[in-house]
């Protein structure tokens, strides 16, 4: 039976996880750093270009940053992400491939769901939170509070559709662990080396997180 590791203790430890996509991995430490520098200790670097496997392990060597992988769609992206050393995984939708090397490598995985069939294959494998896709075409928070009443149990991370304007409508539901974007350290940013951007933008969203939980 496959059982993957309990993601919750991660996510009340990161409110916020970025969505990171990375054209060059030699942009990945800088990136990393920019988003320490604003309060954001985690990013979710995904495997949606070439660079992506890289520049996890690149981003992993800076300080104060735990790095996963995210758009893990198979057993294979998900055993190279762990070999770079991604710390969790993130998925679009739901991969029985994934939750198995997940639960064998023993590293937190967040599978994508939109329905309550999706949910159900996600409890099957031990999964405590999910990854609510696309969280604002899909429903949003109005669609959370529906599968959150089979399924009280369950945490979600939305993402898709969350900024700066409505995360504290999102955080302030008990039924969301933390929120997933990439408003504060978008694909041009880091093309374009703005990383000191990356850093303001960051901490206007660690400051709302902070203000939330005063």
């Amino acid at each position: 039976m496959v059982q993957i590791p309990d993601a919750l203790p991660f996510l009340k430890a990161n409110p916020i996880v970025p969505v990171v996509v990375i054209d060059d991995a030699v942009d990945a430490v800088d990136a990393g750093r920019a988003l320490v520098a604003g309060g954001i200790h985690c990013a979710e670097v995904t495997f949606r270009t070439q660079a992506g496997p890289d520049a996890i392990k690149a981003m992993s060597a800076v300080e104060g940053m735990t790095v996963g992988a995210g758009t893990v769609l198979n057993r294979e992206q998900a055993e190279r992400a762990a070999d770079m050393g991604a710390k969790f995984f993130v998925s679009p939708g739901f991969s029985r491939g994934v939750a198995e090397v997940a639960a064998e490598r023993d590293i937190p995985y967040l599978p994508g769901v939109q329905t309550a069939t999706e949910v159900m294959m996600a409890l099957e494998v031990g999964a405590t939170a999910v990854k609510f896709f696309p969280g604002g075409e899909a429903g949003g928070l109005k669609m959370v509070k529906a599968l959150r009443g089979p399924f009280p149990n369950t945490a979600f991370v939305p993402s898709g559709g969350v900024n700066l304007a409505n995360l504290s409508e999102w955080l302030a539901d008990p039924a969301i662990a933390s929120v997933s974007g990439s408003w504060m350290i978008k694909r041009d940013l880091i093309t374009n080396k703005e990383f000191d951007t990356i850093t303001k933008l960051s901490q206007e969203a660690s400051s709302r997180v902070k203000e939330l939980r005063s």
